[in-house]
């Protein structure tokens, strides 16, 4: 009997630190659709002024609907899009009907159509505020001599365009931004694998379970090798 108590407590160990990473992960994964969830709630909800007071926080996602008119330069962020490849997202200023100024997100362009001339002028735009963390440790600096920029730092980006440093992410813009493609805030680029990471755990734990009753099944029959 004394010979089946090491692989009996091996494998029970082994179980159940599996199982408790799989729980972990279920939880995880309600915490996420959770998040997710606020996100799209705040996204879609009604549309709100401006703030004069400025709360990246509390006023992340925040939609507004913006009159004014659009600026007619334009800063290039390089981006990948996902179907579309290599391409810039085109950081102008605006200005509204009261006279603030803020930048604007006004989406995608191939990467080959950096410098077309873009509209500028009246417009009337629906859109999230925005305080984006493109930038880490691997990120190059941005080149703002050549108009080539790696991240949406809004505040050499509004140094730049002479703004507030107030990011509005456009969902869409009348007159049509023609050529091109907003880039709306939405969820489906943030991760959610925590489903498939609590399969990987609990697969393993019964796996562990299968190599577990075989070890001891072979110590049984005097089969172990």
């Amino acid at each position: 009997m004394n010979r089946y108590i090491a692989p009996l407590a091996l494998g029970l160990t082994g179980i159940a630190i599996l199982v408790w990473l799989g729980t972990w992960q279920i939880q995880r994964l309600e915490w996420k659709r959770g998040i997710l969830n606020e996100i799209e709630t705040t996204v879609s909800g009604d549309p709100r002024p401006l703030p004069r007071l400025i709360d990246p926080e509390a006023q992340r996602y925040q939609p507004v609907v913006l009159t004014g008119e659009i600026g007619s330069d334009a800063l290039a962020v390089l981006v990948s899009v996902k179907q579309r490849g290599a391409g810039w997202r085109l950081i102008s200023a605006f200005q509204t009907e009261d006279g603030r100024r803020i930048l604007l997100d006004r989406g995608y362009v191939p990467v080959e159509q950096k410098g077309q001339p873009r509209y500028a002028g009246p417009a009337t735009v629906r859109g999230n505020l925005h305080w984006p963390d493109d930038r880490n440790s691997s990120t190059p600096d941005n080149d703002p001599a050549v108009n080539i920029w790696y991240a949406r730092d809004i505040g050499p980006m509004a140094e730049a365009l002479g703004t507030e440093p107030l990011l509005v992410i456009t969902r869409d813009m009348s007159p049509a931004d023609t050529g091109v493609t907003p880039l709306p805030i939405d969820t489906g680029g943030i991760p959610n694998d925590h489903l498939q990471y609590a399969i990987t755990w609990f697969s393993l734990a019964a796996v562990w379970l299968i190599m577990t009753g075989v070890w001891i099944w072979r110590l049984k029959t005097g089969k172990e090798s």
